[in-house]
């Protein structure tokens, strides 16, 4: 699909993670695929036993979002996101989502935009046993204000520092167009990134600014 061409993750990337993640898991039966489909092949094996576990064992974590992040399918990176934010908590997995947005390659940084939708995901208890003991879950595992302003802020470095066009339209255009949404240390760099989009050569990029400019006034 497009998606796979654009994102620079190649495929065998992805299947390293997904084999990683039913390893741990113990899932040994997914028979190989041809034609470069066994990544997802596992990925579809996993799906389930991820979501019916009332607990995955912190080893898991960090496959759990690699897989996330290389999925270069935005509609099934939510098999690995789902589960992780169920077991670990939102607030983990956003704050791993980030640091992959500030330090990783473009690659992982264009996962990194794909996976955070999936972040968002609304949980309920009877969608899996790692909700929390009977139904109830400690809010403090997703308490995450603080880590959605530095996706904001770190959104925001990374269109100023990319060379790449998409990865430029990935980080800006995903940001919120009201100054409401950023908070107040985050306002000089919200007029910074204005200026720049208002001068940018890319009409998506000015017409961005021009809704961020438009609530300025």
């Amino acid at each position: 699909m497009a998606e796979d061409k654009q994102s620079g993750i190649e495929p065998c990337s992805f299947l390293m993670c997904a084999t990683e993640v039913a390893r741990l898991l113990g899932v040994e039966d997914a028979a190989m695929k041809p034609d470069g489909r066994h990544a997802r092949h596992l990925a579809a094996a996993v799906r389930k036993p991820l979501l019916e576990r009332a607990s995955l064992p912190e080893e898991l974590f960090a496959p759990l979002m690699a897989a996330a992040v290389y999925d270069p399918d935005p509609s099934f990176c939510r098999w690995f996101v789902e589960p992780a934010v169920y077991a670990f908590g939102r607030r983990r997995v956003m704050a791993a989502l980030v640091g992959y947005l500030r330090t990783g390659t473009d690659a992982e940084r264009a996962g990194a935009v794909r996976a955070w939708y999936c972040a968002h995901v609304p949980l309920r208890a009877d969608r899996s046993p790692a909700y929390g003991p009977a139904g109830v879950r400690d809010p403090a595992l997703d308490e995450s204000q603080d880590i959605k302003d530095a996706w904001l802020e770190a959104s925001m470095r990374v269109f100023a520092e990319a060379a790449d066009l998409r990865m430029r339209h990935r980080v800006l255009l995903g940001l919120p167009t009201s100054r409401a949404a950023y908070p107040s240390r985050l306002r000089e760099l919200f007029e910074t990134t204005l200026a720049s989009a208002q001068a940018d050569p890319d009409q998506h990029i000015r017409r961005w600014a021009a809704a961020a400019g438009h609530d300025a006034v």
